[in-house]
């Protein structure tokens, strides 16, 4: 029980999506389904018309020599493009894939171990960890067993396929929490309390539109109640985060919406649900202790050599400029981890990369092979993370990618965070300078602006940065120059610059910025245009971006949340607790007739005999709907008392009878809505594949 290994490929469901593809390409198929079902396999529109950028999963950032040759593989065969990019949540990203190719290459990757699936759209996106996880000498934990627990628990679960909105989750393995929980939807960040050891969960955390530092629901739980902790958080998500308002379908608003105390209350109801129904859920085991209390590494990889747990071995860090890999280097870096048996290579939240189980006397070894590749040890000041913005971005507002190159965190090593429009992609409220673009109108002209943030850290004991004033993109360079000098003529010693920034009054970078907010009418034409752009600035209405997935369908989210249930159904009978079982049989038929109810204009009653006559009224010629319905409410109404499991088992078959006939009229009234995933197990329909299409392809070159 202690290991719980995760299935990350499902050759199935890409045979499903490689027919999704046919379908949306001979027009048999609307974009906004398809949208649906290319960001549930973590295929993202780009700005350019075409191709797409896949994202490809990595838990943890954890990758072999055999994955990154397939990745170079499918880079050089399949993508215009000459470079991966990772990203700050620890996965890569190919873009320029055309929508043709993007089967193959998900099936090429799936051979590989790798899965894009749930990387996009509204679900549990990658999961991140520290980068030192399992050789850090200041862990309790090696949390890696506890991520792919959650990993193996939520990945295709229904309860993860039509949340509201997107989820991400971070785990650190002691108290500095480097994986940065602080600005997550949920962070688990392991802790000592006296003699035990377990889990403190935060949540309601984010960046973006109105950053909110987490907040704690559990200040300790238990490694055998950290997955049920987890599923009440995002059960709560699921249940009462707005699905109308994209912009305010966040966790973090809920927070705000119940306030911290009215949020736990809620979240200690969902916990009592699933621990009920789950009491008997497997959960990873870990090896604790109590760790050396030596100074943390911080956010992202190390900045230089970093001692392991293991005696003589050394986490090598690797500097990757802008996080862009080329296919030569990604096959460099594969043989480099095979002839010297290092076992695997991490992505970081910072973009980089690090080698583990170094030995010290081949320490220059390696870093002469990573310079022959191009990359290389970290150098003080660039630590300079940035995203895709207007290069291929459909929200891009500014050319993140061109400005970055030209921005240098000095000899105090800064973190300098990039971001292409307020959505925060490389994190600029959690870099010590972050800033991100937008679009100011000035003197009758709109003028590209960085906006500014300094003091950011997402660790333990950190905080979202200061907001700052916002300056033209033309003069982004010297205000950074300029702060970094202010810096290191002030600061006090060692004086960080969190602290520094937090001990300056009100209103300080904005004085000392003063003359670069300031822009003259006869100034507007120097400033009109962004980095590497010539002609004026104007942002593109390109309909927006797909980060919120795409609009989903009522029915189908009643659909998922039924399954859900009737999961806790079946554990519930098995545990014998059946009063607790039969209201989640009743959740699932109302759910469902509500679900058919609107989808044929009428109304989703809350009583089940109403909901059986409003079925009855707008389906006449359905009437084994409506029956069902009454029928199951005369069931639920009975004693408990005279509840066993012989009559549970012929209910809950019946329902499963009828909620396949609920299906069946569904895909029939709409013949693109896909359930797949949400209906019965044993009885869903599975289309035959054509095996042919699972053949391997042709050895990959060696490394």
């Amino acid at each position: 029980m202690g290991e719980i290994v995760p299935k990350l490929v499902d050759f199935e469901e890409i045979e499903r999506f490689s027919e999704a593809v046919d379908g949306f390409l001979g027009q048999r198929i609307d974009n906004d389904r398809f949208t649906a079902t290319r960001l549930q396999q973590g295929v993202y529109g780009q700005r350019q018309d075409g191709v797409n950028m896949v994202r490809i999963k990595l838990p943890g950032g954890r990758l072999n020599a055999p994955q990154m040759v397939a990745i170079a593989d499918a880079l050089a065969t399949y993508a215009e493009h000459d470079v991966v990019h990772i990203t700050t949540r620890q996965d890569i990203q190919m873009h320029y894939v055309p929508l043709a190719s993007t089967p193959t290459v998900l099936r090429n990757l799936a051979y590989a171990g790798l899965t894009t699936r749930e990387a996009c759209g509204n679900t549990i996106r990658n999961v991140t960890a520290c980068p030192l996880a399992g050789v850090c000498p200041r862990e309790h934990v090696d949390v890696t067993r506890h991520l792919d627990g959650a990993v193996a628990h939520f990945l295709r679960n229904p309860l993860n396929q039509q949340l509201p909105r997107k989820f991400k989750i971070s785990f650190s393995g002691c108290e500095s929490d480097c994986a940065q929980g602080m600005m997550h939807d949920m962070g688990v960040v392991a802790v000592r309390n006296g003699t035990r050891f377990g889990f403190k969960v935060l949540a309601g955390g984010g960046l973006g539109h109105k950053p909110h530092e987490a907040i704690v629901v559990e200040p300790f739980v238990e490694e055998k109640d950290l997955l049920l902790t987890m599923e009440a958080v995002i059960a709560l998500h699921n249940r009462y985060s707005d699905r109308v308002k994209r912009a305010k379908s966040r966790i973090k608003f809920l927070v705000d919406k119940f306030g911290a105390q009215g949020f736990v209350e809620k979240y200690r109801e969902e916990l009592a649900r699933v621990k009920a129904a789950l009491a008997h859920k497997e959960y990873p085991h870990g090896d604790w202790n109590g760790g050396v209390d030596t100074e943390a590494p911080g956010p992202g990889a190390p900045r230089k050599p970093f001692a392991q747990k293991q005696s003589g071995l050394f986490v090598v860090p690797v500097s990757v400029p802008l996080g862009n890999l080329s296919a030569p280097q990604l096959r460099g870096l594969a043989r480099l981890i095979t002839a010297h048996h290092l076992g695997e290579i991490r992505t970081t939240q910072d973009q980089n990369l690090t080698l583990f189980n170094v030995p010290q006397q081949k320490i220059a070894a390696i870093y002469a092979e990573v310079e022959s590749l191009g990359l290389g040890a970290p150098r003080a000041g660039d630590d300079v993370v940035a995203c895709p913005g207007t290069s291929t971005c459909r929200l891009g507002i500014t050319s993140s990618t061109i400005v970055a190159p030209k921005l240098d965190g000095g000899s105090a090593d800064l973190r300098i965070r990039v971001s292409g429009c307020h959505n925060g992609c490389a994190q600029p409220e959690t870099g010590d300078i972050g800033i991100y673009g937008e679009g100011r109108r000035m003197h009758g002209k709109l003028v590209p602006h960085y906006q500014m943030y300094f003091g950011g850290n997402g660790m333990a004991g950190g905080a979202i940065a200061v907001k700052g004033p916002s300056v033209p993109t033309a003069r982004v360079e010297t205000a950074i120059e300029r702060v970094k000098r202010a810096y290191a003529d002030a600061r006090a010693g060692d004086e960080t610059f969190f602290a520094w920034t937090r001990r300056q009054p009100a209103g300080y970078f904005k004085e000392l910025l003063k003359d670069l907010i300031e822009v003259a009418a006869e100034e507007v034409p120097q400033l009109a245009h962004d980095h590497g752009d010539s002609g004026d600035f104007r942002v593109l209405q390109l309909g927006g971006g797909e980060c919120a997935g795409a609009s989903q369908v009522k029915i189908g989210s009643s659909f998922f949340d039924a399954a859900h249930e009737r999961g806790y159904r079946d554990a519930l009978k098995y545990q014998r607790k059946f009063g607790e079982s039969i209201k989640c049989a009743e959740a699932i038929v109302r759910l469902i007739g509500q679900g058919v109810a609107l989808l044929v204009g009428g109304k989703a009653a809350e009583n089940l005999s109403e909901l059986a006559a409003e079925l009855g009224r707008v389906l006449p010629l359905k009437p084994a709907l409506s029956s069902g319905v009454a029928q199951f409410a005369a069931e639920f109404a009975r004693p408990e008392d005279e509840l066993n499991d012989a009559s549970l088992t012929m209910l809950f078959e019946a329902i499963d009878t009828w909620t396949l006939q609920a299906a069946d009229f569904c895909v029939d009234f709409d013949r693109q809505l896909d359930l797949t995933g949400a209906l019965p197990r044993a009885k869903q329909a599975v289309k035959p594949l054509n095996f042919h299409r699972l053949a391997r392809p042709a050895e990959s070159a060696t490394v």
